[in-house]
């Protein structure tokens, strides 16, 4: 499934021009409380792996990538927006290993702030050609809908006793894997990809985001945390209904000391934190449920690869997109 010795040059290039132009973004001046969150929030890097995906998708058809960048800032823009409100929600204090905005600064400057990103975001795509400006902006606005829905479900399952793992995978299609699926369609629709093709872009790059929110959630338990830059374990403090908390739930049922362990650690209303993210990963590693959770990532990748079949495009230009997308399961467990 994966190959770490995988490179590809044009998505290093993508990546550079992204970089480079928002560097050289301006979000505005006053009040600084305003836009200086906006700009260290932008400036804390990451693969910019939506926006490169709308790239992807131009090349994919032979279009006029220069026709791709603004709406991949877009992208970029609203995806970042969605992650600070995301970490005023989860009280997270660390976003790829920096202070979290709200942290940083406060919940109300955060909120504003990241209401303005997703404002700047609607200004950027403005700027795409106009021939397809109205299919962008109903793909965009359609995606950034989901994207919510996905959030709310997700904190609604937080506070639910019960939650199906097919009703995870739902929310985090939404909240997840929609985005990386509508950033490569919107390269497609950009080239000018008939719609069929650009659909299975779309499923192609969701199955590929279901995937890596699953990897996401193994990696929140498992993953060298300096390296990561977020809290360890904290889904398990949180009782974050993740694949590994669910698939947990429905294994331990048939062993009722492990069940009753469990369920005394999610329902104890004060703990060491520590203390709970070793005992409860402890209880993961019993049952198997990282290799359990590696499985169904390989499903969802294995899905998404039966979409990118069914397109007529070169086989060199469907190797590119396999290797981005393994790029994307490449992270460091």
């Amino acid at each position: 499934m994966i190959n770490e010795s995988m490179t590809n040059e044009p998505i290093a290039a993508y990546q550079q021009q992204i970089e480079l132009a928002l560097k050289n973004k301006k979000y505005g001046s006053n009040p600084k409380e305003l836009y200086e969150p906006i700009e260290y929030m932008m400036s804390l890097g990451g693969k910019r792996l939506r926006p490169v995906l709308v790239f992807i998708g131009c090349e994919f058809f032979g279009g006029d990538t220069s026709k791709a960048l603004h709406p991949a800032l877009a992208i970029e823009l609203f995806h970042n927006f969605t992650l600070v409100h995301d970490d005023i929600m989860d009280k997270a204090p660390l976003r790829r290993n920096q202070s979290t905005v709200h942290t940083k600064w406060n919940d109300n400057i955060a909120i504003l702030s990241g209401d303005t990103m997703l404002v700047k975001a609607y200004q950027e795509l403005c700027k795409s050609p106009s021939v397809e400006l109205p299919k962008l902006l109903e793909l965009f606005s359609e995606t950034a809908v989901k994207v919510c829905e996905g959030q709310q479900l997700d904190m609604n399952y937080e506070k639910l006793y019960k939650v199906s793992i097919a009703q995870y995978l739902k929310m985090i299609e939404l909240k997840t894997a929609v985005l990386l699926g509508g950033s490569l369609k919107m390269g497609a629709l950009i080239a000018g990809a008939d719609e069929k093709s650009a659909q299975n872009c779309y499923d192609f790059g969701k199955h590929i985001g279901i995937a890596f929110q699953l990897q996401d959630d193994v990696l929140d338990v498992y993953a060298d945390a300096e390296k990561f830059g977020k809290q360890k374990g904290g889904d398990i403090v949180a009782n974050k209904k993740t694949y590994l908390l669910l698939k947990a739930l429905e294994m331990v049922e048939s062993n009722r000391y492990l069940k009753e362990e469990l369920h005394q650690w999610i329902n104890a209303p004060s703990f060491d934190a520590k203390e709970k993210v070793e005992a409860i990963t402890a209880i993961y590693n019993f049952l198997n449920i990282p290799e359990l959770a590696r499985t169904e990532m390989k499903k969802h990748y294995d899905m998404a690869l039966t979409y990118l079949h069914e397109i007529s495009v070169d086989e060199i230009k469907k190797q590119e997109l396999i290797t981005f997308a393994d790029s994307l399961m490449v992270r460091e467990v």
